[in-house]
């Protein structure tokens, strides 16, 4: 891809992450996917709109040591990639597996990994309660506006490796919601241990990053078949 195109420009805008001129193109490749497969399960296609939304708002996450450290990272609820897929091109030491439940976006996923050249990044059709080989063998799993946080939390503690953690996206923060995720993640041997307000772009307002480490195994009896976790959540 050309080094002047708007798309390229885009991207660009994100090289402060540390990322060299080949990962600025991977980069373009995927907000070039954004834009042009009609296909992709995003209502953000405007390369400069997604750059912020999706691209640097996923990168914001790299402030943290236990992210750029992780070597095994799973995304859960990808959607269209985000914030995996970004932090797999930040990371190519890591391998990234996307897991998504619906098959017209893991098929999305496939082609922009293939369409980026993204090899570090594995697109996984499954719900995460269903990914079997994913137990207890992940240092990091990243959720971004994909539940409610005691299901988010229930999702990930049975995925993460004893001493993992788990990143998740949230808005606005709200108090009834985190004593809530607290009593969850007390029944699943998790604990809160940052809330981390990032500004990923100029204007982004009420964006936090709530850290989670794993202290204990998971109590039997978790994962709970698909569904139950958020027709049950616990904490509530």
């Amino acid at each position: 891809m050309s080094g002047d195109s708007p798309v390229f420009a885009a991207a660009a805008k994100l090289a402060h992450h540390g990322l060299d001129p080949a990962q600025q193109s991977q980069l373009a490749a995927v907000l070039e996917a954004l834009a042009s497969d009609e296909h992709a399960p995003t209502t953000v296609h405007d390369p400069q709109l997604a750059a912020d939304v999706h691209l640097a708002d996923s990168l914001a996450a790299l402030e943290l040591a236990a992210v750029r450290d992780a070597r095994n990272i799973a995304d859960l609820g990808s959607g269209a990639g985000f914030p995996g897929l970004p932090l797999a091109v930040a990371l190519p030491h890591a391998h990234v597996s996307l897991i998504e439940s619906q098959r017209r976006s893991s098929e999305f996923l496939a082609r922009v990994c293939a369409a980026a050249h993204v090899e570090n990044a594995s697109p996984v059709w499954t719900r995460a309660e269903d990914w079997n080989e994913g137990l207890s063998s992940n240092d990091l799993v990243l959720a971004r506006a994909l539940a409610a946080q005691p299901v988010v939390l229930e999702y990930a503690a049975p995925l993460l490796r004893r001493g993992g953690t788990l990143v998740d996206w949230r808005g606005q923060r709200l108090v009834g919601e985190e004593e809530a995720a607290e009593r969850a993640a007390a029944s699943l041997g998790l604990r809160r241990v940052e809330v981390l307000r990032v500004v990923p772009f100029a204007g982004a307002r009420d964006h936090h990053l709530h850290v989670f480490v794993k202290q204990k195994d998971t109590p039997p009896g978790f994962p709970r078949r698909a569904g139950m976790a958020r027709k049950r959540p616990l904490g509530t």
